[in-house]
């Protein structure tokens, strides 16, 4: 979603193109309908894009990061083995969507993409003035609409269209659509009652959490909806506050956790272990690299994310090999081969 500080940005980029440059038309066009049900006609070939959004950023790194014409943050020095030397140097152009938007003028203008991918978490929600101002920027853009991780098989079919990568991401979609339905038949096997109950714990202090109709924990809702924290959320960001009186109340049978500095004094704080499952050993530091596995930002990462988390919660009914199934992931997404102690590493930090 656009807000006003958005629109504001936007115009501003507007501006800035009306004055640098003249009007150009298209030479080809592909006539094509986007995921918002828009009809758009697409230069031939698309050879750079711009996603304006950490979603759409991240999923053009498992499309083709090759196409990207800018980052929305700088790549971290951890991180940079997982992309290739010619992603690495791309120029931060920043974000003109969700929190801390940052777009660069003058870098996206050097970038020159050939197309917008815009990301929306709701086709009615699509605000018609960040439209119109988009419109007045002279470079097309379609919406690709993930109101949740099931809808990332679509949006993969629709990106491979778009861009004329179609083998690659019906492979993509193909994995995504099998992980969500083995996952859901594995659940659907097995009784609420006997499900294992889960606390998410973010925060230094392990004492922020998020309700669990909430986009931050959809993954708790697939693998069995199981989460202590039961109330309607208050806001997107989240970060619900409880106190620990509250978290031992809860019994959680797990907890997964979402900052390293919790996870590592966890077993050792006095204070934690009145707490079911840290006395059960059962806390577990969901992964992060080169994207977070469960959260912040939601990603397609989340498709292993979801075999992870099933394997912890069900390891009797789930029984696979998360180091394998990881390096056959990253090796379908992200065109990284890594050894098993590589990606042990990255599972068990």
């Amino acid at each position: 979603m656009f807000d006003q500080k958005n629109t504001r940005i936007i115009a501003a980029i507007v501006v800035f193109i009306a004055l640098s440059i003249s009007v150009t038309t298209i030479a080809q066009a592909l006539p094509v309908t986007d995921m918002a049900g828009r009809k758009v006609d697409l230069p031939d070939p698309v050879r750079k894009v711009y996603a304006p959004s950490p979603y759409g950023s991240y999923i053009m790194y498992s499309v083709d990061p090759s196409m990207l014409a800018g980052l929305n943050l700088p790549i971290k020095d951890e991180d940079k083995k997982y992309f290739p030397k010619e992603v690495r140097n791309l120029p931060v152009i920043g974000s003109i969507a969700g929190q801390g938007q940052s777009a660069n003028i003058e870098v996206l203008l050097k970038a020159k993409p050939d197309l917008l991918i815009m990301w929306s978490a709701n086709r009615s929600a699509i605000n018609k003035k960040t439209e119109e101002s988009l419109k007045r920027l002279n470079v097309p853009f379609v919406y690709a609409v993930a109101e949740n991780l099931s809808d990332y098989p679509d949006v993969y079919l629709f990106l491979g269209k778009v861009l004329k990568r179609e083998e690659r991401t019906k492979k993509l979609s193909g994995y995504s659509r099998k992980t969500l339905e083995e996952i859901k038949g594995i659940v659907n096997r097995i009784p609420v009652e006997r499900r294992p109950s889960v606390y998410y714990a973010e925060g230094v202090d392990g004492l922020s959490t998020e309700c669990n109709d909430s986009i931050h924990v959809e993954l708790l809702q697939l693998a069995g909806d199981k989460n202590v924290h039961r109330c309607h959320t208050s806001n997107h960001k989240g970060f619900e506050k409880v106190s620990l009186e509250q978290v031992i109340l809860y019994k959680p049978d797990v907890i997964i956790a979402q900052d390293k500095v919790f996870f590592d004094k966890v077993f050792k704080d006095p204070a934690w272990q009145n707490v079911k499952a840290v006395k059960e050993k059962r806390v577990y530091l969901i992964p992060r690299h080169p994207f977070n596995w469960f959260d912040r930002p939601p990603s397609f990462m989340r498709i292993l994310g979801l075999k992870w988390l099933a394997n912890i919660l069900y390891p009797g009914e789930y029984k696979i090999d998360m180091v394998k199934e990881a390096r056959d992931f990253y090796r379908l997404f992200l065109g990284v081969e890594l050894s098993r102690d590589e990606m042990k590493g990255v599972i068990y930090p």
